[in-house]
């Protein structure tokens, strides 16, 4: 076993500190988004195979002790689990966590928003690809309307900052978005643009749209006068700003400009599987230990073999067809 150490020790073997964990409660979702999981997909992990609300808390609690102090809850759909907002008050009532946001197809956030802010978020991610409604439903098999609902009930709520994360695909949505960056003008929100990945065989698929971000900010420049910018987060997207505005744009670039030298996150997945690399089969399973009993200190000590063996860095360039599994089931 490795030896325990004190706190803020969390150090992969290319010294990068891991202080960001996103945590999936559920692989199940209320779209089908065509890039994510395929139609008529049935393959979502067996209920009792989730982990549960205790021994969620337990493990984000060893991760904060170890030196973690961002969780972003996503899924699938994280809005689907049922009392959600519990779970998100006794995270957030953990020592050491800092920050605590959610990533949502808001959907169904007009229902949860107030509770959700209630119980403890503060900063929410909301997947936005397309504002033309039969667009929207062709690239997620669902409605547009409730999720700008959603958006709506969260602005009204104070959720700050509210980003949009905007899968830019070729061919599909490339001519929206210059009016998705007016949409976050008006409503102050945060723009992030983001290139397709080969994750599973619908994010192969999607790779055939792939979108080279350089273009994407080439394009905006010559109609939106763009200055450096800046935003806190722990995430790797790299920010311009709309000169005479708050809008900040990021640029999310796994694929043309990776960021794996400053990667600082893992995911842990609703059966408890701890997921190394979004891009690599890398991982380790915590629900066998948790339910075996495991003590406080192993279960660190297991945190910690974990991220020993965190890769570093993805292939998605050169071995395209490597990470079978879909999205849903790693978490976002």
């Amino acid at each position: 076993m490795t030896a325990l150490t004190d706190k803020h020790s969390l150090i992969d073997p290319f010294q990068r500190k891991i202080e960001y964990l996103r945590l999936s409660v559920t692989d199940k979702c209320n779209m089908r988004c065509f890039y994510c999981m395929p139609k008529g997909f049935k393959g979502f992990e067996q209920p009792g195979h989730w982990l549960t609300f205790d021994e969620i808390e337990r493990v984000i609690g060893a991760f904060a002790e170890l030196g973690v102090s961002r969780i972003r809850v996503t899924g699938g759909e994280p809005l689907v689990r049922k009392n959600l907002d519990e779970l998100v008050h006794r995270i957030h009532q953990l020592p050491g966590v800092d920050d605590l946001s959610l990533s949502t197809n808001a959907t169904l956030l007009s229902q949860h928003a107030h509770a959700l802010y209630e119980a403890g978020v503060s900063r929410l991610n909301i997947s936005l690809d397309s504002l033309k409604p039969e667009r929207f439903k062709e690239i997620t098999g669902s409605e547009l309307q409730p999720v700008l609902d959603g958006l709506m009930a969260a602005k009204s709520e104070g959720f700050s900052p509210i980003k949009i994360n905007m899968l830019a695909m070729k061919g599909i949505n490339d001519d929206e978005f210059e009016d998705v960056v007016e949409y976050c003008i008006e409503h102050d929100f945060t723009l992030r643009f983001i290139e397709t990945m080969p994750v599973g065989d619908t994010g192969i698929q999607a790779s055939d749209h792939y979108l080279d971000l350089a273009v994407v900010k080439d394009r905006l420049a010559q109609r939106f006068d763009l200055i450096p910018g800046v935003m806190p987060g722990g995430g790797p997207a790299r920010y311009v700003q709309v000169k005479g505005t708050d809008l900040r744009i990021g640029f999310i670039t796994p694929i043309s400009q990776h960021f794996c030298e400053t990667c600082n996150r893992v995911r842990l997945s609703v059966d408890g599987t701890l997921y190394l690399c979004l891009g690599q089969e890398h991982k380790y399973e915590l629900r066998p230990l948790l339910r075996q009993g495991v003590s406080d200190d192993g279960l660190k000590n297991a945190i910690m073999e974990a991220i020993a063996i965190k890769p570093e860095k993805h292939e998605f360039r050169d071995k395209p067809g490597q990470v079978v599994r879909f999205m849903n089931m790693t978490g976002g």
